[in-house]
């Protein structure tokens, strides 16, 4: 019992330092995510009308459109290889946590891409002060009902869009998928082998010639052996 107790505080701690790395590295994912976006998310042509008014040219209101999906599709990628990525990686630590560490950081990760990428959007095309009257000026592109403002400050997924499940919502189906197609009980983790020092079966009853070894440590079971 002390060598089980010993190994399983081991083991949570050693899948509680894995599951601290894969929720940083799926927020390095998320910033990648969102600096890509943030480089080929098209930005919005407007006629400014006057100081503080300006009008989309034609055509140019749907680069909105472009501009969210490419940042859903940027999202469900980033969602689907953080999540292959860690039950890849992270094998010995596959269950819960790994999903509880997937989500957390797929959530933190969208919040993340969001200001990211509308970071990198605003210093590419950035708007002038006071921009001349019938000139044209770039809007850079956002992902609209993302973000909020609290005291003053522009929090993203403060007003969360249905954008912003995309990344979480892959993440965790994928982990849930690789899950139930694994052929392991274990999930191939290794957990399921027997402490040293155990028996391999810990159930002391035995069916007729079927014998556990706890019922006969000293000899190996033989299924064809009619001895009780």
């Amino acid at each position: 019992m002390t060598v089980r107790s010993a190994a399983a505080r081991a083991s949570g701690r050693d899948e509680l330092r894995v599951a601290v790395r894969v929720v940083v590295a799926v927020l390095l994912v998320g910033a990648v995510a969102g600096v890509a976006w943030g480089l080929l998310a098209p930005p919005e042509k407007v006629l400014v009308v006057d100081p503080k008014h300006g009008i989309p040219l034609t055509g140019e209101s749907a680069h909105r459109f472009d501009a969210m999906a490419i940042f859903v599709s940027f999202a469900a990628a980033a969602g689907l290889l953080s999540a292959v990525g860690a039950w890849r990686l992270a094998r010995r630590s596959r269950g819960p946590l790994l999903e509880a560490a997937v989500l957390i950081g797929s959530l933190a990760g969208t919040a993340i891409m969001v200001w990211a990428g509308e970071h990198v959007a605003r210093l590419l095309h950035p708007r002038p002060a006071d921009p001349a009257l019938r000139s044209l000026v770039d809007m850079a592109p956002t992902v609209e009902g993302a973000s909020g403002q609290l005291f003053g400050m522009t929090v993203p997924i403060l007003h969360a869009g249905p954008a912003l499940v995309v990344q979480p919502l892959i993440a965790s189906l994928a982990v849930l998928i690789l899950a139930a197609l694994s052929t392991s009980e274990d999930l191939h983790t290794g957990r399921g082998a027997a402490v040293p020092g155990e028996p391999p079966y810990l159930s002391d009853i035995s069916y007729g010639p079927y014998r556990t070894a706890s019922t006969q440590p000293g000899r190996p079971v033989d299924s064809t052996d009619p001895r009780p």
